[in-house]
């Protein structure tokens, strides 16, 4: 993997354009990621992620974020529609039977992921629901403590797992007491460290195996006041050495609100504070340009990190597809769908 950028990028539309492919070629990302703009069919997106790493002339990670509800890049008619997690985990009576549904909705997510060329997936989000928690993220977590968090969200990571698709973790170290929406300003967090130790943080530690893990753009006040976690080296350090994450870890996007700056000098504070790689998600060329020259290549660490999270891929298991939607649909009293 040596020379390959410290970046996972996207691009503009449904198909690649040659200016595109240039570019990919020159700079050689890590990785890429798709979001609704790039999805308009199966064929279309087999086509798309064939490109994709074409441009780079390796089986490069495609990623997309495939919670289920809001957050759900693929969408019907040719994709399931998906409830948000909160609601589903609420819709089953014992914590052992929504453990069974989240994996049993992970592999369907997995193998229709996997079926279009996409072998990695944004989720889960491990982050804690609170009543303060803004409503951008509230019911995509798993839960309102952290023992149904660890337990929707481990099912949701091996369910993926099985399905051929490698996990995200996110937002690590925990978004959920966020009170405003990170994509637009940078939410500030006033919890004392003992607080967010032994609430927040603690589903990350549960979770740290998972093979890779994305930021949260949140400034927690009790480690570091000035910078956000993924801009700070306090906070990359604590997701090292405190929760004990040792996966690869990226940003997430940079081209959100909650960093200040230009896209470079967020590229550049987010590897000086030890995030493997950056996230820039728009598809616009010239600030993906920027991205690359500001990211560099990756480090030796990265590098060690990211040959052990693609060593978890593999071939999906098999599956019986009318057997999984019967069990899911058992589970959840014939509501499976949103």
């Amino acid at each position: 993997m040596t020379g390959r950028c410290a970046a996972i990028l996207g691009c503009e539309g449904t198909r690649l354009s040659a200016a595109e492919a240039t570019f990919f070629g020159e700079a050689q990302p890590w990785g890429f990621i798709l979001f609704a703009r790039n999805v308009d069919s199966p064929e279309q997106l087999r086509a798309l992620t064939a490109d994709l790493r074409g441009s780079v002339g390796w089986k490069a990670p495609v990623l997309i974020d495939q919670e289920g509800g809001r957050v759900q890049r693929m969408r019907p008619p040719h994709w399931r529609l998906w409830h948000p997690p909160l609601d589903q985990m609420r819709r089953v009576g014992s914590l052992e039977a929504a453990a069974r549904s989240m994996f049993l909705r992970h592999r369907l997510i997995a193998q229709e992921l996997s079926d279009v060329g996409i072998d990695v997936n944004c989720a889960p989000a491990a982050d804690i629901a609170r009543t303060q928690t803004h409503p951008f993220l509230y019911n995509r977590c798993f839960g309102e403590d952290a023992a149904s968090v660890v337990t929707g969200a481990r099912a949701a990571a091996e369910g993926l797992f099985a399905g051929g698709v490698l996990p995200v973790v996110k937002h690590i170290p925990g978004h959920g007491r966020a009170r405003n929406d990170s994509h637009k300003d940078l939410p500030r967090v006033d919890a004392t460290a003992e607080a967010l130790r032994d609430e927040d943080f603690a589903p990350f530690a549960a979770l740290r195996d998972l093979p890779m893990a994305m930021t949260a753009h949140l400034l927690y006040t009790a480690f570091d006041a000035a910078r956000p976690a993924t801009q700070s080296d306090v906070m990359v350090r604590l997701i090292r050495n405190e929760i004990g994450f040792d996966g690869l870890l990226m940003t997430d996007d940079l081209s959100m609100e909650a960093l200040s700056g230009s896209v470079g000098q967020r590229a550049a504070a987010s590897v000086a504070a030890g995030c493997d790689l950056v996230l820039h998600c728009n598809g616009e060329l010239e600030e993906m340009r920027a991205v690359v020259e500001a990211a560099g290549a990756m480090s030796a660490s990265a590098e060690a990190r990211a040959e052990r999270a693609l060593a978890h891929r593999k071939a999906p298991d098999p599956i019986d597809i009318p057997a999984v939607e019967a069990e899911l649909a058992d589970l959840l009293n014939g509501d499976v769908y949103g």
